[in-house]
């Protein structure tokens, strides 16, 4: 297994926001994270990413435990919330800057991203001046152009237009197909269903019940 969670719980204050927590996830899946909003989706993907710390139990990425042998997953990508731009900078500009840290993808690959989501790299509108399925957009093209062995998408279809959707679905699949591990929320369960191999409901910090969508198992794709 790529990512395993093991008895993985968070508290804050006095208030358990996740508890107990046990997954054995792999690569070349998708994995769909299902339940109201404060049921502790995002701040599993927080936990799994490393920018928030746990209360309990390990989580162990790529055979490394996250905050022992690692602070953060060597490779990942991330849309968790509010995706944290530059505002003053164009899209690329802020792709650019992001990509620098690694410094692993050129910039054509950054505009050839750009441009599959329907981003103009060449544009040099302010980020503060895009639209809000604009940013959604450069969030997702941010979590996705490094090509990461571990994506992890909270609510990515927000403010996305029909045909940006079905783009990114297909951005999706593309992925796991070279053996990415991707874990996606979605408030529109008919979406999820379509994407996930498996899906993991949550409900009061817990994982309550999971299941194989219908016509999965036909597959294989577990």
């Amino acid at each position: 297994m790529y990512l395993q969670l093991k008895n993985v719980s968070k508290k804050i204050g006095k208030v358990n926001i996740i508890k107990n927590v046990n997954l054995n996830l792999e690569k070349g899946h998708i994995y769909g994270l299902w339940g109201k909003n404060g049921c502790g989706k995002t701040m599993l993907m927080r936990l799994i990413s490393g920018l928030v710390f746990l209360s309990d139990g390990e989580i162990i990425i790529g055979g490394e435990t996250l905050g022992q042998d690692i602070s953060f997953p060597r490779s990942i990508g991330a849309l968790i919330e509010n995706p944290g731009f530059i505002p003053i900078y164009s899209g690329f500009k802020n792709l650019k800057l992001l990509a620098s840290i690694q410094n692993n993808i050129s910039d054509e690959e950054i505009e050839k991203t750009m441009q599959v989501l329907g981003l103009n790299p060449h544009e040099k509108k302010k980020v503060k001046k895009y639209s809000l399925g604009m940013q959604q957009k450069l969030g997702i093209a941010a979590a996705l152009m490094e090509e990461p062995d571990l994506i992890l998408l909270d609510e990515p279809t927000n403010a996305l237009d029909e045909q940006s959707t079905k783009i990114l679905k297909g951005l999706l699949f593309e992925h796991k197909k070279r053996g990415a591990l991707i874990i996606v929320s979605c408030h529109i369960r008919e979406d999820l269903e379509f994407l996930s191999d498996e899906i993991f409901c949550m409900q009061d910090g817990e994982i309550i019940n999971h299941y194989i969508p219908e016509g999965k198992q036909k597959e294989g794709a577990l």
